[in-house]
């Protein structure tokens, strides 16, 4: 099984302090990305630890599939104890960055402690440098672009950064490199935010061989390059009227499952929008966003499908532009579109205020610098529903998607047995329901029963790919034999080890106090759910109360090839 290559770099941030660990036997059995940040994390952050707190730590890290110029490989992954969900939470982010971080020759880059100033931190192969960076405090991500390019030379994409929301440790403030991808769900931007650090900046010369089938790699590379995807044109947001029409669109705060006003916001309003071409490191799929307002001049990235979800269908916001803006501004300060787009709804449905467009964007910046009722929202819906007098939209406290499980029952499950909570991409159940897929994989949306085992395949092939680390568009093109081809090990074997990924997770969960009450406290009631969640754990080998056998977990990196 191919594997990333490099020893571990820690880097406590307080002390100013690095120091370099062998890690491959990690590697040899999690691959790479968010298994050997997750068996990281497992082992080294405290089970009781405070996810603000110096003790947590992020591991930032990439896969095998960034040392080849691969469509689809251009992202890496970021892990660590969430402040949005108390729990163990991965993220990754597309753009340029992988490429950079690679090159400084480390399989993975952990940050921990606590910094007592503000600092930047470079890694490079030939060692780390901290520069204390007092004058970016609460600098936009633009503005600390702009900094980190005219004072050492180095674009974007060399650059993870904390905008405004993740110094003032906004639940969901986002990590942001190459200007607008973000490592976004969950608050990991306010985790470095706590650690006093405004950017982390990668780069060097010291790329590490890993030995790939070219074959396959060339092959995908060739069909992204001249495939015809809808994703191409509109990307995520291609699905907006099929999820309309199957009424899977969350609107209104909820209230409601689909929106009169989703042709002013949805995939015809991207394409009229999009003025170039947009892609990631290596990618020929090039299935971004560049969009234009063409009254104004205005330009950004996006939005995507969710970002349309939250500030607008959610939002009772019909005005492209708005969302568009909005979009904008939580890349800029750094916040996870998702999370503050239904938090701002949340706040819209307390003030009877749907389809204010001026407050939504007051809000969004309020929330950013905790100024008035922004500091509230900071805290996410979880935290803060029962001030505001409305529902709690979340699970395991993080904010939903799109892809409504009221509707997409399989995916609703996936809600509710996902380690990260209400994140749509934690096992992508709604591609099989809608169908987004060959009628012979499809499944009906109605109903939970017997789901559990596809869910779970699922859960283990994500998290394989997030390993990897490949995205979720290149699903089209690696079926299982290129699986086996790309990782060069059996099918089996990659679900086995996916699987012992997600239970590592889930382990770490339970030390929390996390268990079967929590896989049961969806805001809405799925019929079956219990008796399928049974059905769940008894596949994964797991006690009927959602936790993880303690034996499970022993000996879990000895993951044989």
């Amino acid at each position: 099984m191919i594997h990333g290559r490099g020893p571990l770099l820690s880097i406590d941030v307080g002390a100013r302090e690095t120091e370099t660990e062998n890690i491959d036997g990690v590697l040899e059995s999690f691959i790479g990305g968010r298994g050997v940040g997750t068996k990281l994390a497992h082992e080294r952050i405290p089970f009781d630890a405070d996810p603000l707190g110096p003790e947590n730590r992020l591991v930032f890290a990439t896969g095998p599939l960034q040392t080849s110029q691969m469509s689809f490989t251009g992202r890496m992954n970021c892990t660590g104890l969430s402040p949005l969900t108390d729990g163990l939470l991965s993220s990754n982010a597309g753009g340029f960055m992988s490429r950079p971080f690679t090159d400084t020759g480390y399989g993975a880059v952990e940050i921990t402690g606590a910094s007592d100033a503000l600092v930047g931190v470079h890694v490079r192969d030939d060692g780390v440098t901290f520069e204390e960076v007092g004058d970016l405090e609460e600098a936009t991500v633009d503005e600390t672009i702009e900094y980190v390019q005219s004072e050492h030379d180095l674009g974007d994409e060399h650059t993870a950064i904390v905008g405004p929301a993740g110094e003032n440790e906004v639940r969901f403030g986002a990590i942001i490199t190459s200007e607008h991808r973000a490592f976004g769900r969950g608050g990991l931007g306010a985790v470095l935010g706590s650690k006093n650090v405004k950017f982390v900046t990668f780069d060097g010369d010291s790329r590490r061989d890993v030995e790939l089938d070219e074959e396959v790699t060339q092959a995908i590379h060739q069909e992204a390059a001249t495939s015809d995807s809808p994703m191409k044109d509109a990307g995520t947001v291609s699905v907006s009227s099929f999820a309309n029409a199957v009424d899977a669109v969350p609107t209104k705060y909820f209230e409601e499952l689909s929106y009169d006003g989703l042709e002013n916001i949805g995939s015809s309003a991207v394409i009229d929008h999009k003025y170039k071409k947009g892609t990631c490191s290596s990618c020929a799929f090039a299935c971004k966003l560049p969009t234009k307002d063409e009254s104004d001049g205005f330009t950004t990235e996006g939005p995507e499908w969710e970002t349309v979800m939250a500030f607008g269908s959610n939002a009772l916001v019909d005005d492209f532009r708005t969302v568009m803006e909005a979009n904008d501004m939580c890349d800029n300060l750094g916040m996870d579109t998702i999370s503050c787009g239904d938090t701002v709804s949340a706040y819209l449905a307390s003030e009877d205020e749907f389809g204010n467009e001026e407050l939504l964007l007051e809000l969004v910046e309020k929330i950013a610098y905790r100024e008035d009722e922004g500091d509230l929202l900071a805290e996410g819906i979880d935290r803060v529903h029962e001030e505001l007098g409305v529902e709690n939209w979340t699970m395991k406290g993080m904010e939903f998607a799109a892809h409504d499980g009221r509707t997409l029952n399989g995916q609703g499950l996936s809600y509710a047995t996902s380690n990260r909570g209400a994140d749509h991409m934690y096992a992508v159940v709604y591609d099989y329901e809608y169908p987004l897929v060959a009628p012979n994989e499809a499944m009906p949306k109605e109903g939970v029963d017997g789901k559990s085992e596809r869910v779970i395949e699922l859960e283990n092939r994500k998290a394989i790919r997030d390993s990897g680390v490949l995205c979720q568009f290149s699903s089209s093109y690696t079926e299982e034999e290129r699986y086996e081809r790309v990782f060069q090990t059996e099918y089996d074997h990659l679900m086995d080890v996916g699987s012992r990924i997600v239970e590592l997770e889930r382990h770490f969960h339970n030390q929390r106090g996390k268990d079967r009450a929590d896989d049961e406290s969806l805001p809405y009631e799925l019929d079956g759910l219990s008796e399928e969640l049974s059905n769940y754990y008894d596949l994964r080998g797991w006690n009927d109360d959602g936790t993880v056998p303690d034996e499970s977990v022993t000996g879990a990196s000895a993951v044989g090839d």
